[in-house]
């Protein structure tokens, strides 16, 4: 097999067509929540110490980065319509696109996507152990879920279960999933809304094969990429935010080995 690539851009994914990545067996990204100033509204960090009679702290009625406000949801499923192999005529070896999102999103995002060639999706749940609404647990239910949707075109996406079966002895993969938090020792705290290494790596090795492409359009703290590359799968990503870029690049992918760090866009532009 050829070297495994890792590639993330300093760029939005707008761009892409000038870094003639290879299309993807799988797109596969946490888009924008679209929170705005209430990210932090549940969350003991909107407080002082998480006590709310030491007052607010920075994190108060801000978002929790600049970009979120600007996804262009049309776009993005553009992005990913180009980005995706095309269908092929073989059974078991259609693409996918996993989108995680909010409960809220799924409806309106399973509409748009069908403009775009993505007519068949399903749901997929994270089950956490603990909730981040602490805020919130005197006064209602805490949500302790989080929620993905797999999009494709016709033909079912290609399926691996034979890791499932090696690993744990099952051949059933559930639309559930345990959401275990990776452990700080190995894996940095980069991004607010950071998905675990050990979840993407289950999602990736059902949804392709060693050598295959996953693409990130959305890549934050590169979790994805890592994921992918710990697999044998090239990876390409996109990260517009430049300090998630950068710790990402000196904290998140040298784990586990090389990767081909990329040229910001913006250092260009200092050397020109």
């Amino acid at each position: 097999m050829s070297k495994i690539k890792c590639e993330l851009y300093h760029d939005n994914f707008q761009n892409r067509k000038k870094y003639n990545i290879p299309k993807a067996q799988l797109v596969i990204a946490d888009i924008p929540y679209n929170l705005g100033n209430n990210a932090y509204a549940s969350n003991p960090s909107w407080y002082v110490g998480g006590d709310n009679k030491k007052g607010e702290s920075k994190k108060a009625n801000k978002q929790f980065f600049p970009s979120d406000k600007n996804f262009n949801l049309v776009e993005y499923f553009h992005f990913c319509s180009k980005l995706l192999i095309p269908e092929p005529k073989e059974k078991g070896k259609a693409p996918a696109m996993i989108m995680f999102c909010s409960f809220e999103q799924m409806a309106p995002l399973i509409e748009v996507a069908k403009k775009y060639g993505f007519k068949n999706s399903y749901p997929l749940f994270f089950i956490k152990k603990t909730s981040s609404q602490a805020l919130k647990a005197n006064m209602r239910i805490v949500g302790a879920t989080e929620y993905a949707v797999v999009f494709y075109r016709d033909k079912l996406p290609k399926f691996n279960n034979d890791w499932k079966q090696k690993e744990e002895g099952k051949k059933m993969i559930l639309n559930w999933f345990e959401w275990q938090r990776d452990s700080v020792k190995e894996i940095p705290k980069i991004h607010p809304t950071q998905k675990p290494v050990n979840l993407l790596e289950q999602l990736i090795k059902t949804f392709t094969d060693p050598g295959d492409v996953v693409i990130d359009p959305c890549a934050g703290s590169g979790t994805t990429l890592l994921a992918a590359k710990k697999n044998g799968r090239h990876s390409y990503g996109f990260e517009i935010y430049r300090p998630f870029y950068k710790r990402a690049i000196e904290e998140m992918l040298p784990i586990g080995g090389e990767h081909e760090r990329q040229m910001d866009i913006f250092e260009c532009m200092t050397d020109s």
